[in-house]
């Protein structure tokens, strides 16, 4: 899953932006509302959380500007305002949910993956399971089999994205933009590396990860 960080204050930004990382998101960060704007035009996001008082464009402003756009990116704001009218001022500008500082990193994580899990329309559990394979979202536990396997960040956060396309075939680029944040060099093999790793903890009989020459992969659901 990828994520857009809009947040000018560099404590609270590097904060959010770390706690994402561990918890295996690829997350990029804007210092202001213009830069924000310019990432999410050309970047496709999971998700984006936005803080309301920017440099130059404001929040409030830049999600204007996406939902003109026809984007459908779920938005959090982040807020030191914590009245109703400014709660409802959000909401109306195109947020799809509103979270006043100080605020408890968990609370900030529950709230993005319930705005994810609402966009994908994905079940509203914390669970996603194919097959022999199943991964607790909140534990950030994966089982293979009935077996645990112990998986880095970036091998966890690449289970997920299989985990939600089962059976579907996905490409290089689509791991690359929701497993990455921007700053990878494209032009290396860190995907296949990647997946080869995985691959060796989840996979060892070759049976449930399948190489779509040209393509990509896909998870196959293994009884």
């Amino acid at each position: 899953m990828r994520v857009l960080v809009v947040e000018d204050d560099a404590k609270i930004a590097s904060f959010v932006v770390k706690g994402l990382k561990q918890e295996g998101y690829a997350v990029d960060h804007a210092p202001d509302g213009d830069t924000g704007l310019a990432l999410s035009e050309s970047t496709p996001y999971d998700a984006a959380i936005v803080d309301v008082m920017l440099p130059g464009l404001d929040g409030l402003s830049l999600v204007k500007r996406l939902r003109a756009a026809r984007s459908v990116t779920p938005v959090l704001f982040l807020s030191a305002r914590s009245s109703v009218e400014d709660r409802v001022r959000g909401l109306q500008a195109g947020g799809d949910d509103y979270l006043t500082k100080p605020f408890a990193f968990a609370e900030l994580s529950a709230r993005l993956q319930a705005l994810i899990r609402r966009a994908t329309r994905a079940p509203e559990t914390t669970r996603l399971k194919a097959g022999d394979v199943e991964m607790d979202l909140v534990a950030r536990t994966a089982d293979v089999a009935g077996r645990r396997v112990e998986l880095q960040p970036r091998e966890f956060a690449l289970l997920e994205y299989l985990l939600r396309h089962p059976g579907r075939p996905v490409t290089k680029t689509m791991i690359l933009e929701h497993v990455w944040d921007y700053s990878f060099d494209p032009q290396t093999n860190v995907v296949d590396v990647l997946m080869s790793r995985l691959r060796g903890k989840v996979d060892p009989e070759k049976t449930r990860i399948e190489t779509v020459r040209g393509v990509g992969y896909i998870l196959r659901p293994h009884a």
